[in-house]
């Protein structure tokens, strides 16, 4: 059996150490290859004598798989991996296997599980925003999404779902739920769909899935019918009901590693992605972030990644280095680039009439806006879908005309909205790209008053909105904040302005910023430091401005990190103009970083290597322009990492290949 485990259970039966030499680096790969009750009776430490013997049986398993391990890292030094993404669709067919009818999954969980594979491969999921800051810049849209099939491998229409009622009771990592003969369903070609079996399975097991180089007949992933799901539409699965299994189990079917690389806790294994800190082992439930381990402070282990064993709601991205090592496997040359001629999600007869383009909003009221959207040729009708901005919720609905007009909607929010078509042939086009438009502030009267002195200033929340008014010609607006040890750099905004209004922060007597731009420019201060303690804030309209109806937004954000700073100063970024180059690259001796500042600034410089371990950093005072910097990279061993300048927060990064 070539397949992938994922299991529920004791994380002592799970850990194994290994000589990573050689052949011997494959292991973490195959130790799925372990059958069910082996992993149960704690077998995983006879990996090596397993190994042996199915190498011995097919030596070529292990071949075609190391094969694709040496496209996926060509493939990351290739300029296709430096370059924009062209969108992988990939056809899915859902062949559902069931004993009891609980197991039988209806549909609307299926399309909403296909719909969270869709979100979390493209970084639209819902709470992709609980990404920790240290992680965020590292988090990718994969560029990767799935549709469920249309065309069977007949030619046929289809819904992409099969079932079939099985007197077998429960399954195991034997594949037998692949065989029709053995009271299964067998896969549909896999280089044209890929295959996701939902069952009964026994002993714990949520999911597994076979790599590429396996055999054909058993290509794709298996979940558990309880994990089938997602956020919004969740299984029976307690904290895996939410559509995760799928996500991490077609991870590995696109050859993504385990993030801990599989070698028990010893801090030695790799998953092969420059960019994914090293950890010692899996992770269980919903640590508190930092994890540390390995050495890998401060930021510690990624156990938000898919590719970890976390709890579903745990769950949350995917690395740019992951997201290249799957595109390899699509690429010229890689072990699935078949799937991406698939005809699967095209319906018989024409197929999609096609997805509507040069999408527009236009607030048309306080609480109302317009959709507008391109006729598609071949629609009879369409379907549309908004959110409030990070929401996981969408309001959907239809309409036969190319707009939409959209009511109810909240005074001073963003939202997001997508429109497919649906088409005279029954199929359904994919989504539009995600747009966003913004409502305005409604008029409001001031709860705050009075508060027209430091010593009756209005206390407010740090990272909320507040709404309020400079309502006569004289009125001055008082608030405070404050800070904390883990929170200690904020940044105060003052939006939405009717009129020229200015913004002073302060701490007792001492001011920390002033912002006073023209006009109704927005206001900013922004303070990266250590200093904890309660802040002031002042609002007040210049040369007597007011307006008593007009509302002005105001927020005071905290955060671990530094905030970008306006402009030149001890704290002040360097405004990244493009993205670093490094050369020659692979390197052997030296290296150049070269990059373009905006400012003299001070910025942050590091490497890691593919383990997660720094190799370097250092603070760097840059110059407005062209900057280079020349490494003595001669006693670097040979291997991939990752250079990243960090910008105020706002972080660039590129791959190096020292090869001598």
């Amino acid at each position: 059996m070539a397949g992938h485990t994922l299991l529920a259970a004791n994380p002592s039966n799970m850990h194994c150490s290994n000589t990573r030499t050689g052949l011997w680096a494959l292991l973490p790969a195959l130790i799925s290859f372990l059958p069910l009750h082996q992993a149960v009776a704690q077998r995983v430490c006879g990996t090596m004598e397993y190994l042996q013997e199915q190498i011995a049986a097919d030596p070529g398993r292990g071949l075609r798989l190391q094969q694709a391990d040496d496209h996926a890292a060509a493939y990351a030094l290739s300029s296709a991996a430096q370059q924009e993404r062209s969108v992988v669709v990939i056809p899915v067919v859902v062949h559902v296997v069931w004993n009891t009818s609980g197991e039988n999954v209806s549909d609307a969980r299926i399309i909403a599980q296909v719909q969270q594979l869709n979100d979390d491969f493209a970084r639209m999921n819902s709470d992709a925003n609980e990404t920790p800051a240290a992680f965020a810049g590292l988090a990718a849209n994969t560029d990767i999404q799935f549709c469920l099939a249309q065309r069977d491998p007949n030619g046929n229409a289809t819904n992409g779902i099969e079932r079939r009622q099985t007197s077998v009771t429960s399954f195991s990592s034997n594949d037998n739920v692949k065989r029709y003969n053995n009271g299964g369903l067998d896969a549909w070609p896999r280089d044209s769909y890929l295959n996701l079996w939902s069952c009964d399975l026994g002993s714990g097991l949520l999911g597994y899935a076979q790599f590429p180089g396996g055999a054909a007949s058993t290509d794709g992933v298996v979940v558990d019918y309880s994990t089938v799901g997602s956020l919004t539409v969740p299984g029976t699965g307690g904290s895996f009901k939410y559509g995760r299994s799928a996500t991490h189990e077609v991870g590995h079917w696109m050859n993504l590693r385990h993030i801990w690389g599989d070698d028990g806790s010893g801090c030695n294994g790799s998953d092969q992605v420059a960019d994914t800190p090293n950890q010692a082992d899996e992770t269980y439930g919903c640590p508190t972030f930092p994890r540390v381990s390995c050495s890998n402070g401060p930021n510690g282990d990624m156990f938000m990644n898919y590719m970890d064993y976390s709890d579903d709601q745990c769950m949350n991205l995917f690395t740019d280095g992951q997201a290249d090592r799957m595109q390899s496997v699509f690429s010229p040359g890689g072990a699935r680039q078949a799937l991406t001629g698939s005809l699967g999600c095209t319906a018989p007869g024409g197929g999609s009439c096609g997805t509507p383009g040069n999408t527009s909003a236009n607030v048309t009221g306080a609480s109302t806006a317009t959709l507008a959207w391109n006729a598609v040729s071949g629609a009879t009708s369409y379907s549309y879908r908004f959110r409030t901005q990070g929401s996981g919720t969408w309001t959907t609905a239809s309409t036969g005309a190319a707009s939409a007009n959209l009511s109810g909607l909240a005074a001073g929010e963003t939202y997001e909205w997508q429109v497919a078509a649906n088409c005279s042939n029954g199929s359904t086009s994919a989504y539009s790209a995600l747009a966003t438009f913004s409502m305005g502030s409604a008029s409001c009267s001031d709860p705050y008053e009075p508060n027209n002195t430091a010593g009756t200033a209005t206390s407010i929340n740090a990272n909320t909105d507040y709404h309020a008014l400079i309502g006569v010609k004289k009125d001055k607006d008082w608030f405070e904040f404050a800070n904390s040890v883990s929170q200690p750099n904020f940044r105060v905004t003052l939006s939405g302005l009717p009129g020229d209004y200015d913004l002073q922060v302060k701490r007792g007597s001492t001011v920390i910023g002033n912002s006073t731009n023209g006009g109704t420019t927005a206001e900013e201060v922004v303070y990266n430091g250590s200093t904890v303690g309660t802040y002031r804030i002042r609002v007040l309209g210049y040369g007597g401005a007011y307006d008593p109806d007009g509302c002005y937004t105001l927020r005071a954000s905290t955060s671990a990190s530094d905030f970008r700073t306006a402009g030149p100063g001890p704290e002040a970024g360097i405004g990244l103009k493009s993205n670093l180059q490094l050369f020659p690259n692979p390197a052997s001796e030296t290296l150049t970083v070269r990059f373009e500042a905006q400012q003299d600034g001070v910025v942050e410089l590091s490497v890691i290597d593919a383990l997660g371990r720094p190799v370097l950093s250092r603070q760097l005072t840059a110059v407005d322009g062209s900057n280079n910097l020349v490494l003595d990279v001669g006693d670097w061993q040979n291997g991939m990492y990752v250079v990243r300048m960090v910008d105020q927060g706002l972080e660039s990064h590129q791959r190096l290949l020292i090869a001598r």
